[in-house]
């Protein structure tokens, strides 16, 4: 029989925990909120930079940007994007999982590569298997800033113009809805990728579509010299703000799903509880009995 004390302490810390997860659950809604609203602001200007970047890039004629060239890869460059905390089920170790495969690709491949980690559980992960990282980061928590994103940005740049690197790949949690998150490894450059359709999810293909044509004032060079680096910095902006979104996500459903496990968890004990008080009083009742039978 259970000891009554035991169960008592032991629904208590049960109760605690609920409270903790509750609570973070709570921060999590608010956290989530206000991440959705900055990845919503940068969707369409993101969609709406790449399309122009593509679009004057095809009618530019002979001039091109040398991070629209696509060349052999000789030496690639992979960014993963996980979380600096836990407690957010299964968002870390989806990431990290297709990272790993990224990396066994490029070693069957033969590939040299670069491994740089964002987040502290994708850092510890890849220190305990003994995969060099060129590059660790631990300031892009749940709000990224433009600023830490263009650094990082323009030190790819460098890298892929003056042909350190061949690409550069990307490991993250894509934000599709607030029901669905995805991981994903995509090619940030070269931006050729960017040709591809940018009409929204689930969009249908406008009828008779005609090619834009476009006067380049003062040249196309030097608006593409503009352009195409802006472009880049978006979309690696957009990537770490769907990440952030995306973690906030996988936190609350994480922790809703906790408290509720609580909540039942309390109520079993509740019910274990009462059956061995009322068992321990039947007893008492029972040798009050039989001690005063044994009087008689």
């Amino acid at each position: 029989m259970a000891n009554l004390r035991v169960l008592v302490k032991r629904r208590k810390a049960v109760r605690n925990i609920r409270k903790i997860t509750r609570t973070m659950e709570l921060i999590a809604t608010a956290r989530f909120k206000k991440a959705l609203d900055r990845a919503t602001e940068a969707d369409a200007y993101t969609r709406k930079i790449a399309e122009l970047a593509a679009d004057l890039s095809k009618n530019a004629g002979e001039v091109s940007h040398p991070l629209l060239v696509t060349r052999p890869v000789k030496k690639s460059l992979l960014l993963v994007i996980s979380a600096n905390r836990g407690l957010c089920g299964g968002y870390n170790g989806s990431i990290i999982r297709e990272g790993m495969a990224t990396i066994r690709q490029y070693r069957e491949a033969n590939v040299p590569f670069e491994l740089e980690a964002a987040g502290k559980r994708g850092i510890a992960f890849y220190k305990f298997q003994g995969i060099p990282r060129a590059r660790e980061y631990t300031n892009f928590n749940e709000k990224p800033t433009f600023a830490e994103v263009d650094e990082l940005a323009n030190r790819y740049i460098d890298l892929f113009v003056t042909g350190q690197i061949d690409e550069v790949k990307v490991a993250y949690m894509k934000f599709v809805n607030a029901a669905r998150q995805q991981v994903v490894v995509e090619t940030l450059l070269p931006l050729s990728s960017m040709s591809v359709d940018t009409r929204k999810p689930g969009a249908a293909p406008a009828a008779g579509e005609s090619k834009v044509s476009y006067e380049f004032l003062p040249d196309a060079a030097e608006i593409l010299e503009e352009l195409v680096p802006a472009a880049l910095k978006v979309r690696l902006f957009k990537m770490f703000l769907d990440a952030a979104v995306s973690e906030q996500i996988a936190r609350r459903v994480a922790m809703k799903a906790a408290t509720e496990n609580a909540g039942d968890l309390i109520k079993e004990i509740t019910r274990v509880y009462n059956r061995t008080r009322q068992a321990n009083i039947t007893k008492e009742i029972s040798e009050l009995i039989a001690g005063s039978e044994a009087l008689k």
